[in-house]
């Protein structure tokens, strides 16, 4: 089969001075992209890169690939970026990996997706999205804690950027316990990131994410627990900690958790998955309180690095090695559009 990786990359350099040091956290590095086409190639298949944007549309035009194997997270801070990718495949009627384009654009606007989970029956952190200004020159000021106040909100909180991944903007300062530190985490939102702030209830429990394999149906993978180091009472797996997971972090799966606690995550994993309508691949993140799952956010086009993704980290731990978490991948989107017998 002739497969086309659609990736967009992180580039050498760092981002602008004027831009946040993790504008670029999303995009793959081309070690990633490297280590994927060369398990696709052991597999049998003819890889090649097809990138993302201008040069992806010229090239599905003039040579399109029998798939195309998505990891594009999509340039500039739209919140249907991710969706662009399978939205072009789909016009070309070009068989693709992954969800399909409303899937993809909902699960990155983490607002939309908490009232979709709500709605499907998921326990959802209390809290309110707040859009930037009309003005730049409008900043907030004393009436966001008396929001919160309204909201039923009350700190802790966590403020983080509204449709990013990765753990984009979301950083120590991004735990909120200190009424002072509430706006400034706000404006640093709406001016970094140029887009709306969720202000969402600190959750104070274990961090947990489900990985899902599969259609018709899926399965799930795994459930890991993320154990922090130190600190565990506040602990956010912010980006500092996924930069240096090593000392900061472990991770166990499958996670040591009483049997109704994993079957309810694993339950509640699905329910989103199915409920978004996802294909082949997923990781659901939850935060544990008492037992019941907190829904944080589900990414249908988690990261796949075979050093720094979460969804492998995981796979690893219940026994998977990277080509088979890989070959599943591809077997379930092949499957899914016909290319390989049922």
């Amino acid at each position: 089969m002739r497969i086309g990786i659609a990736c967009t990359l992180k580039p050498d350099a760092p981002p602008p001075a004027d831009l946040p040091d993790d504008w670029h956290e999303e995009w793959d590095k081309p070690e990633t992209v490297q280590a994927i086409a060369e398990v696709l190639g052991r597999l049998g298949h003819q890889v090649r890169l097809v990138g993302d944007g201008p040069a992806l549309v010229r090239t599905l035009l003039d040579d399109p690939p029998d798939l195309v194997f998505n990891l594009a997270e999509g340039y500039g801070v739209s919140r249907c970026r991710e969706a662009r990718v399978p939205a072009l495949c789909e016009l070309l009627q070009i068989p693709y990996s992954g969800s399909d384009p409303l899937a993809l654009a909902v699960a990155l606007d983490k607002s939309l997706t908490r009232t979709v989970m709500a709605a499907a029956g998921l326990t959802v952190p209390a809290g309110v999205t707040l859009p930037p200004p009309p003005t730049a020159s409008d900043g907030p000021g004393a009436e966001f804690p008396a929001l919160l106040a309204e909201t039923g909100l009350s700190l802790p909180v966590v403020v983080k950027p509204v449709w990013e991944g990765s753990s984009k903007g979301i950083r120590r300062h991004a735990l909120i316990e200190d009424p002072s530190q509430l706006a400034p985490a706000i404006l640093r939102i709406w001016q970094q990131y140029h887009q709306a702030a969720l202000i969402e209830e600190y959750i104070a429990g274990e961090e947990v994410t489900v990985g899902i394999i599969g259609n018709d149906p899926p399965r799930v993978l795994g459930v890991m627990r993320i154990i922090p180091k130190s600190d565990p009472h506040r602990f956010l797996y912010s980006l500092e900690v996924k930069r240096s997971w090593q000392d900061q972090v472990d991770y166990e799966a499958p996670a040591r958790l009483p049997p109704q606690v994993y079957h309810a995550l694993e339950r509640d994993a699905l329910t989103a998955f199915r409920t978004l309508g996802c294909h082949d691949l997923a990781r659901i993140d939850f935060r544990l309180r008492n037992g019941v799952p907190y829904f944080l956010e589900i990414n249908p086009l988690p990261g796949l690095s075979p050093t720094s993704g979460d969804l492998c980290y995981l796979a690893y731990r219940v026994g998977w090695t990277y080509e088979q978490l890989l070959e599943a991948i591809l077997h379930a989107a092949a499957r899914r559009w016909g290319l390989v017998p049922p």
